[in-house]
């Protein structure tokens, strides 16, 4: 009873902070695409909640924050299956919620948080009622043909259980995975390596990253290899051939390896409680240093538009994307303008959610014309960037 009492607390107080947060963003050019010009399942997604409620932020990122809390209960689920202690589930939950790509996955329209619940979702069912998961599949091909990795993950799977029509079922599903996303791989070798290495630590931090790929590298020479192991080794695998050769999007693989963090937790507590107690403490330094790095990034993010005052050039902050937009819209609706024609699509596209359409009589830029008035968008009281708004005479 006290564990779920916890539990439930957690994720409550997860949700919290993350509905505060909500405030201080803008709808960002990629979920303005999504929202306005794509046409797949996280689309229809998104737009349900949107037209449900009025337009605003909430109605925006509500849609992640559910899919955010599925995932939670899904992998304190799953995480049953590995860690028998109930203290071991809260300190993997708690780790969960705090890394840095589940705060964003759980906040920006992406795939990503998608593809986290509903692997979850089939590594749940998997465990829990066997074969039967399968028939989730053909529907992943369908919302969304980045799952490509689970289903070569699960080819593998057929083939080390020796069951070859699961392996031909994954085979089909792949191939239909393949020609609908169109993934190609060409060019010539280029320094992305690093770069996705880069990132996968940046979406882990750096201390939890460097623990699963030990993960997946002690279960592979010690013949501890199950559809929980492939699934994130073949996912991080393909993301880093890839990258020898072009730019990967390294957020399309991340999703599949957080399921790997059950795995991660059960070795680590095992290893921990296997050692007398005298020779536990560089396990609890190493934990204790994870767990700091995590809430100072969590922290980070939370109070991320206080950076502003430390940065001469705003473009530069990891946020900016998600910044100004918004508040731009307010000024103008403060002027009784409605519509302009921007010199950038993206911030067009973005200013539609936001009531500002796109028409010639008004134009906005971010140079000054000849009878241009400025907009000042302030982030606590430090202006941050300028816009000019120039009425066009027919």
């Amino acid at each position: 009873m006290r564990t779920t009492v916890l539990l439930f607390l957690l994720i409550v107080l997860h949700t919290v902070l993350l509905i505060a947060q909500i405030g201080g963003l803008s709808i960002g050019y990629n979920e303005a695409t999504i929202l306005y010009t794509d046409s797949n399942f996280l689309h229809h997604y998104i737009l349900f909640f949107v037209n449900q409620f009025p337009h605003s932020d909430l109605a925006l990122r509500l849609p992640m924050i559910a899919l955010h809390i599925a995932s939670f209960f899904l992998l304190y689920n799953i995480s049953r299956f590995y860690l028998a202690k109930e203290t071991d589930r809260l300190w993997l939950m708690l780790i969960y919620i705090l890394l840095p790509g589940v705060t964003s996955a759980a906040l920006v329209v992406d795939p990503a948080g998608m593809k986290i619940a509903l692997t979850f979702l089939f590594v749940y069912l998997f465990l829990r009622f066997g074969t039967y998961a399968y028939a989730l599949l053909p529907l992943y091909v369908w919302i969304d043909a980045s799952f490509l990795p689970l289903f070569i993950a699960i080819l593998f799977y057929g083939i080390m259980v020796k069951k070859p029509l699961i392996a031909l079922f994954a085979v089909g599903l792949s191939i239909i995975a393949t020609i609908r996303s169109g993934v190609t791989i060409g060019g010539t070798p280029h320094g992305h390596f690093l770069d996705a290495l880069g990132i996968y630590a940046a979406i882990f931090s750096p201390i939890v990253f460097l623990y699963l790929f030990y993960v997946m590298y002690r279960r592979f020479i010690t013949n501890e290899r199950d559809l929980l192991w492939l699934i994130g080794t073949v996912a991080f695998g393909m993301s880093l051939l890839m990258s020898f050769r072009q730019r990967v999007e390294i957020q399309s693989f991340a999703p599949f390896l957080m399921i790997i963090l059950p795995l991660a937790a059960q070795t680590f507590f095992h290893t921990y409680r296997i050692r007398l107690r005298i020779f536990r403490k560089r396990y609890r330094y190493l934990f204790y240093a994870a767990l700091v790095i995590l809430v100072i990034n969590t922290l980070a993010v939370f109070f991320n538009q206080h950076f502003y005052r430390f940065l001469k050039d705003p473009t530069r902050h990891f946020s900016y994307p998600m910044h100004v937009i918004k508040e731009l819209a307010q000024e103008l609706q403060k002027q009784n303008i409605t519509c302009v024609q921007a010199d950038n699509e993206r911030t067009q596209l973005r200013l539609r959610f936001y009531g500002i359409e796109e028409c010639r009589a008004i134009a906005l830029g971010e140079r000054p014309k000849k009878n241009a008035s400025k907009v000042t968008i302030r982030y606590n009281d430090i202006p941050m960037q300028f816009f000019y708004v120039t009425k066009m005479h027919n």
